[in-house]
């Protein structure tokens, strides 16, 4: 692993930190844990996995409006996440 793709890697958690932090969301129901004399400590893992895409591989790929690309495993990933992709159907069950 390049120095670089550990730079990266560095960036995307500390994104991920950020957004959680900011999210208002999450920052309400803290609040209403707080209020019910509960202190909070949130803990998250996440695991991010690498697949080396080469010149080649024709991995299935649908663009947004937004013109950002997620393959198939992308899709799968954020479904295991239960973040919906806009477009997919919505009926769709996120198995188990």
């Amino acid at each position: 692993m390049t120095s670089r793709l550990r730079e990266l890697i560095q960036q995307l958690g500390e994104a991920i930190h950020e957004s959680v932090i900011e999210s208002e969301q999450i920052s309400g129901v803290v609040q209403d844990i707080r209020k019910q004399g509960f202190d909070v400590l949130l803990m998250l893992e996440a695991t991010i996995g690498l697949n080396e895409v080469t010149e080649g591989d024709s991995e299935e790929t649908e663009e947004s409006e937004e013109g950002a690309a997620f393959t198939k495993n992308d899709r799968d990933w954020l479904k295991r996440l239960r973040i919906s992709v806009e477009g997919e159907d919505e009926n769709e069950e996120i198995g188990g």
